[in-house]
């Protein structure tokens, strides 16, 4: 079932957006249905409409694993899908490469409706274009490391010395370089899993679909293992589907996270989005406790009423500036609007009292005098900055153009509030 141009997708945030204005996303899922029982089609039908998942269960007998489940997935991203058991987090990911047959919907991936393959352009497909972790491993006991990182290859009729060589560039990038000819049994539950992610890169896949691949290891391994994807997907930039219950996990990976509850989305956004602006109960329940100072970036706490001054101003400019303004600091920022440094009050007055006629030679421009960051730098991580500087914080662009700055008191502002949320989440439980 196709949805026509006047239909929507959910937006973030819970808003629609209409089909025509979504992009062209690697992955879009339009109206996506999955319902087991006898004659599934009914469920869709007006008269189940205002039925809950439970309801529907208890009157005639079908399980609704997705409703009309919408989302897109940008090329090169980690999307994340996060929810409890039964909220149908898996199964949309088997649905994403038919392992799983949908009742109806569409699912474009990278422009063509998987729905409408033939058995063998989808085979072509599993085996060249996608590849899945899961969390038990899936190793295959007698056989070595090397063995089951090529297996995908072998699948595809590549010849035994091209596919071990894939296969031993695959197990260096995962950091399992010398266990070639090791079995699992040997391996520890953390290389294990890194041998599965060894044997899905090994076939090059522009579809990477992880399902809840983590969740079997110790909490240490399992944030080694979170390090080490980001670490993978900053280098070969995969458009990843992750599956996982937990939050902190998904904060962590996400570049866009969809949350769901009975086999519907009821969020989709950043991670700062849903920390900041939970759209329902249940999402509100998922963050409670949540660090934000781990989640939000320096954009979120910025003040972007700054004074700054061209770097061809003289003394007596800037201080007139910082005196209309009543602040310490100036930024001095080019014809480009590129920050170039700051200005204190003091060095600027003296210099006017010298006569000096450039501001040049008074610019603190490096680091930890005047320290930039990027919008999207974690507010922890601004913790050791401030503390080396009386200077507040600039943020910049990827061009160095100045956005705004954290002075050290908006900072410590942030702290606070966030251990007051914190402390209230514990003493709500």
């Amino acid at each position: 079932m196709s949805l026509t141009n006047h239909e929507s997708l959910n937006g973030k945030n819970g808003e629609t957006v209409p089909l025509e204005q979504s992009g062209h996303d690697y992955i879009s899922v339009r109206s996506l249905w999955k319902v087991f029982g006898d004659n599934p089609e009914r469920v869709m039908s007006p008269e189940y409409a205002g039925m809950t998942k439970a309801e529907i269960q208890e009157s005639i007998g079908c399980v609704v694993a997705l409703q009309n489940v919408n989302l897109e997935v940008s090329r090169g991203e980690t999307f994340v899908v996060m929810g409890l058991s039964g909220s149908g987090k898996s199964t949309l990911v088997r649905c994403l490469i038919r392992l799983i047959e949908p009742t109806v919907g569409e699912i474009s991936i990278d422009g063509e409706n998987i729905l409408e393959y033939s058995d063998r352009k989808l085979t072509e497909f599993r085996r060249h274009k996608s590849a899945m972790v899961f969390q038990h491993f899936g190793l295959l006991p007698h056989r070595t490391i090397l063995d089951n990182t090529a297996w995908g290859l072998e699948i595809q009729g590549v010849s035994k010395k091209e596919r071990y060589e894939k296969a031993r560039e695959s197990i260096e990038l995962v950091g399992l370089k010398g266990w070639e000819s090791g079995y699992a049994s040997e391996l520890s539950g953390g290389m294990q899993q890194r041998a599965g992610l060894a044997r899905a890169l090994t076939v090059n896949p522009e579809l990477l679909l992880m399902d809840e691949p983590f969740s079997a290891l110790d909490p240490l391994i399992r944030r080694e293992m979170q390090d080490e994807l980001i670490r993978l997907q900053e280098r070969l930039q995969k458009t990843i589907v992750f599956i996982t219950h937990d939050l902190d996990e998904a904060l962590k990976l996400g570049t866009h996270i969809a949350i769901m509850q009975d086999g519907k989305i009821i969020q989709m956004g950043t991670p700062e989005e849903i920390v900041k602006n939970p759209a329902t109960e249940y999402v509100q329940d998922f963050i409670r406790g949540v660090s934000r100072t781990r989640v939000l970036g320096a954009g979120s706490i910025m003040q972007e009423r700054v004074t700054t001054v061209s770097i061809s101003a003289g003394p007596d400019a800037v201080v007139e500036a910082m005196l209309r303004n009543n602040t310490r600091y100036a930024f001095v920022v080019d014809s480009d609007g590129e920050l170039r440094g700051a200005i204190t009050l003091e060095d600027a007055t003296k210099a006017v009292q010298q006569r000096v006629t450039s501001i040049e030679d008074m610019i603190i421009s490096e680091a930890p005098e005047c320290p930039r960051v990027s919008p999207g730098t974690y507010i922890d991580e601004l913790i050791p900055l401030a503390a080396k500087t009386e200077c507040p914080i600039c943020v910049v662009n990827e061009n160095g153009q100045l956005l705004g700055i954290i002075p050290r008191a908006t900072l410590l502002s942030s702290l606070a509030e966030n251990q007051q949320t914190q402390a209230e989440a514990v003493s709500a439980r």
